[in-house]
C-alpha cells in the first residue's frame, strides 16, 4: 500500500523522507523488519521499540513511526548513505494508538463490513461472549469470535495470547472473518485491551458491561480500581449501544461519562430487562437454570450452565440479541444447549451425579463456584484442585482455606507446576486448608486425582474438576503435554458406568 493512503487518519509530525512510497509490510515486531517494511516502535512494560531502530533501519524499512527520535537523528548528526536517510520517519503521539489505526487501513478497514460486539468486565466475558455468539448463529447468522478461547474465523480456529489481543492482529482477524463470510464479529475487551489501545482504529456497533469488582491491579496492570474501572467505562465511549448490569453497585459511575445509549438489565423493576425469580434445576443431562425474561420482553429461559451469575450473563446477552431485533426464539433455543469450554461446563449430569470442570483458579472464583454449586444442595461437594508453580504462595494459602471451608472432600493435585515441585505447591496449600476443619486427600498425579473423584462418588454427589478449565496442556519442568480434564472426566465416567 502507499504510505500516504494509510496515514490518511492519523495525525503526525514528518521529520524526513517522502510519504509517497510503497510499503510492503506493516510491523510492529523489530525482529519481523523486512525491506520495504513500516515499523511501528511500540513501548512496552519489558522491551522498547524504538531501541531497535537502528537495527529496523538497517533492515531495510521504508517507514518508522515513534514516538520519540532516534538518538542519531536526535542529535543532529548528518545523514549520510546506508545511516538510515532514506528511511521516512514520523513522530505520533502515541503509537499505540497509530498501529490501531494503521491496521485498520492495512486490512481495508474490516470491521465497516461487520457488525461489531464488545463486550467488558470483570467477569463473565468468555461466557456471554459464548452465549451471544450462540444465539445470533441460531438466528441463521455467521458469527467470528474474539477471546480468551481463541479467534474463531468461520472453519478457522486460532489460539490467542491475550483475551484482547495487539490491534494488528484484531483487524486481521476481522478481515479473516470478512473473508468467511461472517457478518458479526463478537469480542472479550479487557481493560489492559482499552488502555493500551487495542481496539482503537473502529466504534462498536453494541457493547455489553458485565459487572466489575476489584482485580488486575499491581505493577504492569492498574495503578488503583478507579483507574481500573476507568478503563473498563471506556468502553461505553467506544460503541453506539450498551447492555449494562443495572444491579451492580457502581453502576453510576460505569455510566456516568458513556456518550452511548444505554439498555439495563438486571434482577430489579427499573432495570429494561430483569427477572425476579431463579430456578435450580437438575435432571438427566442438564443442570442449569431457569428464569422469565420481563420488562420490554416476557418469556421464559432455560440455560445449560449452572449458577445464577449465569442469569446475570444470559440476560446480557438476552437484552442485547433483543435490541438487535433477534426473536425470542432463537434466544431460548440457543440458550438451553448453549456449552462454553471450561467454563461450567458440565460433563455429566443425572440424578445420580454430576460433573463439570472449570476454569476457577483464584480464591474469588472458586469461592464464587463452590456457593453457585451449593445451591443445588447436593449429597457431597468434591472438589478436585490444584494450584499453578511459579506463581503466588498466598493464592495457594487462600485456595486452600477455601476448599476445606466450603466443599466436602477436596482432592489436591497438580495444576501446571511449572518448574516447581508438585508436593511443595500441595504442602502451601494444605497450610490454608488446615485452617478448617475439611475433609481433604492429596493425590498429586491429576489423571489419579479426577479418577478417585468418580470411583468413589456417592449417590447425589457434585464433583467440581477447577483450575484448568479449557486448558489443553499440563506443563510441568517446562515441558507441557496433552491434557485436558473434560477427556479425563469423560473417561472416567465410561470406566465407572456413568457414560457409555
Amino acid at each position: 500500500m502507499r504510505l500516504e493512503n494509510l496515514l490518511a487518519k492519523i495525525r503526525y509530525e514528518r521529520v524526513q523522507g517522502e510519504l509517497d512510497r510503497e510499503v510492503t509490510e506493516l510491523v510492529f515486531d523489530s525482529r519481523k523488519a523486512c525491506p520495504g517494511c513500516l515499523f511501528v516502535a511500540l513501548t512496552g512494560a519489558r522491551s522498547d521499540g524504538h531501541d531497535y531502530i537502528g537495527q529496523v533501519m538497517e533492515a531495510g524499512a521504508a517507514a518508522i513511526v515513534a514516538e520519540r527520535l532516534p538518538e542519531q537523528l536526535s542529535a543532529g548528526q548528518p545523514a549520510g548513505e546506508g545511516d538510515g536517510s532514506g528511511v521516512t520517519i514520523l513522530l505520533v503521539e502515541d503509537s499505540r494508538r497509530a498501529l490501531a489505526e494503521l491496521s485498520a487501513a492495512w486490512f481495508g478497514y474490516p470491521a465497516e463490513k461487520l457488525t461489531t460486539i464488545g463486550i467488558t468486565g470483570t467477569k463473565g466475558k468468555t461466557t456471554t461472549a459464548v452465549m451471544v455468539k450462540r444465539i445470533l448463529e441460531a438466528a441463521g447468522e455467521k458469527v467470528g469470535l474474539i477471546g480468551t478461547l481463541g479467534a474463531f474465523m468461520g472453519q478457522e480456529h486460532v489460539p490467542t495470547v491475550n483475551t484482547t489481543p495487539e490491534s494488528y492482529d484484531i483487524q486481521r482477524y476481522f478481515a479473516r472473518m470478512v473473508e468467511a463470510g461472517c457478518r458479526y464479529a463478537v469480542m472479550e475487551v479487557s481493560s489492559q485491551g482499552l488502555k493500551m489501545h487495542r481496539v482503537d482504529g473502529f466504534t462498536f456497533d453494541y457493547g455489553i458491561f458485565t459487572n466489575i469488582s476489584p482485580d488486575h491491579i499491581g505493577p504492569d496492570e492498574h495503578a488503583s480500581f478507579e483507574e481500573y474501572l476507568y478503563y473498563k467505562s471506556q468502553l461505553l465511549k467506544r460503541c453506539r449501544l450498551c447492555a449494562v448490569n443495572r444491579d451492580d453497585e457502581h453502576f453510576d459511575e460505569i455510566v456516568g461519562d458513556a456518550s452511548c445509549e444505554l439498555v439495563t438489565f438486571g434482577m430489579r423493576a427499573d432495570a429494561d430487562y430483569y427477572t425476579d425469580r431463579v430456578d435450580y434445576l437438575t435432571r438427566h443431562g442438564f443442570m442449569g437454570i431457569a428464569f422469565h425474561l420481563t420488562g420490554r420482553a416476557s418469556f421464559p429461559v432455560e440455560v445449560n450452565i449452572p449458577g445464577l451469575f449465569n442469569v446475570y450473563n444470559a440476560m446480557a446477552a438476552s437484552a442485547l440479541c433483543l435490541t438487535m431485533g433477534v426473536a425470542a426464539e432463537a434466544i431460548c433455543r440457543a440458550l438451553q444447549t448453549v456449552t462454553v469450554d471450561g467454563r461450567m461446563e458440565i460433563v455429566y449430569a443425572s440424578e445420580k451425579l454430576s460433573a463439570l470442570v472449570d476454569y476457577a483458579h483464584n480464591a474469588v472464583s472458586m469461592e464464587s463456584l463452590l456457593a453457585t454449586l451449593r445451591a443445588y444442595q447436593p449429597k457431597r461437594l468434591v472438589c478436585v484442585f490444584g494450584c499453578g508453580g511459579n506463581r503466588s504462595r498466598l493464592r495457594r494459602y487462600e485456595m486452600g482455606e477455601i476448599g476445606g471451608r466450603m466443599a466436602d472432600l477436596c482432592i489436591i493435585t497438580a495444576d501446571n507446576s511449572r518448574w516447581e515441585k508438585v508436593e511443595d505447591i500441595i504442602a502451601d496449600i494444605r497450610v490454608g486448608m488446615d485452617k478448617t476443619d475439611g475433609q481433604f486427600v492429596e493425590i498429586p498425579d491429576r489423571r489419579e486425582a479426577i479418577c478417585y473423584s468418580i470411583k468413589h462418588a456417592q449417590e447425589g454427589d457434585i464433583i467440581a474438576v477447577i483450575g484448568k478449565g479449557h486448558e489443553d496442556y499440563q506443563e510441568i519442568c517446562g515441558v507441557r503435554t496433552h491434557f485436558l480434564d473434560r477427556e479425563e472426566l469423560k473417561k472416567a465416567l465410561i470406566q465407572y458406568g456413568y457414560m457409555k
